[in-house]
């Protein structure tokens, strides 16, 4: 996928850019038949929530030395579309993930994320400059009645806030508090909701403020989160850092895979 010098241009004045119906509906429906078969699996990078401990986040699901590993998924994260574009957007072929993720909300009770920047975490980390950037693919539908992303454009070129951590959710992380919130709220257009069918992809930068509210639909919302950092920006070393399926230590660029689909079939 070759972005236009407007999309580069509208990325970086928004800090977002969208792809509707960018993965085709067979390509899905792989995808989410692995995240079918990675959820049965019990391994500390799988999150659960509520009563029936259904999972809430799948972790490293593109590293083949993960309880989680899939090769669907890693075709995914190596496929132009994706790969190809956050390559153009860091202006750097050397990318690797810092992590993958598939965020799940289930019907009924899943949860929200309070407002935050992912560098918020990923600069305790040890990565010194915010030049990362996440694709995220949308396996369902998604609207505000299940849970849909929010966005606040511009909002990235307000460098990283101070964090507070937020301790709400199933799974606790660095969060923006409510009067920083209210204050970049009353400066910035709008949030916009980041909806659209399943397929649909949104990359965006790693220091975008973000959200996303409860699910209250009957049925499930997955988003897949594959967040790209340049090898040269890879984490320096800090005191207790966080497990290898949130903080990667595998630094070595990615290929660029073949301009093909994602053909490979749950539990290859």
């Amino acid at each position: 996928m070759r972005l236009s010098p407007s999309q580069i241009a509208t990325f970086e004045k928004d800090g977002f850019l969208l792809f509707p119906d960018l993965f085709e509906t067979h390509e899905i429906a792989v995808l989410k038949a692995e995240i079918e078969r990675l959820s049965k699996i019990e391994a500390e990078c799988i999150v659960r929530e509520g009563d029936e401990e259904t999972p809430k986040i799948l972790l490293q699901v593109h590293d083949p030395d993960s309880a989680t590993a899939s090769e669907a998924f890693r075709q995914l994260t190596c496929s132009p579309r994706v790969l190809g574009a956050a390559r153009q957007i860091l202006r750097d072929d050397a990318l690797y993930l810092h992590h993958s993720k598939v965020n799940m909300k289930a019907a009924i009770q899943g949860s929200t994320w309070p407002w935050h920047q992912d560098f918020m975490s990923w600069k305790l980390d040890g990565i010194e400059h915010p030049d990362m950037v996440t694709v995220l693919i949308m396996l369902h539908d998604a609207t505000p009645m299940n849970g849909c992303l929010y966005f606040i454009p511009g909002s990235h070129h307000l460098h990283r806030l101070d964090p507070h951590y937020d301790t709400s959710t199933a799974y606790e992380f660095w969060a923006a508090d409510a009067h920083t919130m209210r204050n970049v709220m009353a400066q910035h257009p709008d949030p916009v909701a980041v909806t659209g069918r399943a397929g649909t992809v949104a990359i965006f930068h790693c220091n975008l403020l973000h959200a996303s509210g409860h699910n209250l639909s009957a049925v499930d919302r997955w988003h897949a989160f594959l967040c790209f950092n340049t090898v040269a920006n890879r984490p320096h070393e800090v005191e207790n850092p966080r497990p290898e399926y949130v903080r990667s230590t595998n630094w070595e660029a990615l290929p660029l895979g073949e301009n093909r689909a994602i053909t490979v079939t749950a539990g290859a």
